[in-house]
């Protein structure tokens, strides 16, 4: 991932790193309030140990930028927004995940940093590092119009092409972005695990307490819909996404194999050729009806109610059953 730039070298260390253990630009505030850290949200989520290892087999559908960092300090800040704003101009062809290495040190010496902030970019589960220390303006703003996009070149090329979930509660990193946040309606109490469990990348840690909140209330569509979502980043977080079309192509009779493809689509946002791939395949496999089945009926509360897809699919699935 080298540039031109020959003063901006990804991996090298730079000066300014910030010593954990001396701390002295400290913010009050908490993340996303006035003077406090940027809040996660939109394509950006905040991890911990507990979450990293999702994190990383997630890295197989996404390519995802990993910072470390310390939001309490404040020096941080503008780094954080500019990954943010970056990441979140991509519209899920790449994630940003940040984690706290003063809380999680244990991270920072898996990867051997002696100090925030790094910056590493995770393509099927392989790590590389793209920044240590604090960068100069003209570095940041390399970084932020070159390198992610070559980031994103380089996992198309190694067939990860998956697309990162968008988090409805983003950050208000603008004025605007504040007053959506704030007219949003509140999430539901029940769900506060389910969704901080999604935000650190344990979709199926999710999906299970999505179904908890659903055997308390079946009739709650947004749990559905969330536990749907979920369980699908769960079972696409391992898959390689050249691997997974090479056997779907070369084994069209195999019901796994055109499951996992579709899994493939439908995080793609090719929902309509997932709906089409199962439909088609049922119709000359009815023997694998209940499986193939039982996964449109999961992919079908993902989109809006009103997705002209989604009433085409129902009615071509309906027809196939009768």
């Amino acid at each position: 991932m080298a540039t031109n730039n020959q003063g901006f070298q990804p991996g090298v260390s730079l000066a300014g790193a910030v010593d954990l253990e001396a701390l002295k630009h400290q913010a009050k505030a908490q993340p996303g309030e006035e003077g406090g850290a940027p809040a996660a949200g939109g394509y950006v989520i905040d991890t911990t140990s507990s979450g990293f290892q999702a994190v990383m087999q997630t890295s197989a559908t996404f390519p995802i930028l990993l910072l470390l960092w310390v939001p309490s300090d404040k020096r941080l800040f503008p780094l954080a927004k500019a990954l943010a704003d970056a990441v979140n101009v991509q519209e899920g062809k790449v994630q940003l995940a940040r984690i706290d290495i003063a809380a999680e040190p244990e991270i920072a010496q898996a990867f051997r940093v002696q100090g925030a902030p790094a910056l590493f970019a995770l393509i099927g589960g392989r790590p590389m590092p793209v920044l240590q220390g604090m960068p100069s303006d003209e570095e940041l703003k390399q970084l932020t119009d070159e390198l992610i996009p070559q980031v994103i070149s380089l996992a198309q090329q190694s067939g990860v092409t998956g697309t990162a979930p968008y988090q409805e509660t983003a950050d208000s990193a603008s004025d605007e972005q504040t007053e959506a946040a704030e007219d949003a309606p509140a999430l539901p109490a029940a769900h506060q695990r389910a969704h901080h469990l999604a935000e650190e990348g344990d979709y199926s840690g999710a999906a299970e307490a999505y179904a908890a909140v659903l055997e308390d209330d079946p009739s709650d569509t947004l749990a559905a819909r969330e536990r749907a979502k979920a369980l699908l980043l769960a079972r696409s977080a391992a898959l390689d996404v050249r691997v997974v079309r090479q056997e779907a192509a070369e084994h069209p009779d195999d019901a796994e194999a055109q499951l996992s493809v579709a899994d493939v689509d439908m995080i793609g946002g090719q929902i309509g050729d997932a709906f089409d791939r199962l439909l088609e395949y049922l119709g000359s496999h009815r023997d694998q009806m209940e499986p193939v089945r039982q996964r449109l009926l999961e992919y079908f509360l993902i989109p809006e109610a009103s997705d002209p897809r989604l009433k085409t699919a129902r009615q071509r699935l309906a027809t196939l059953m009768y």
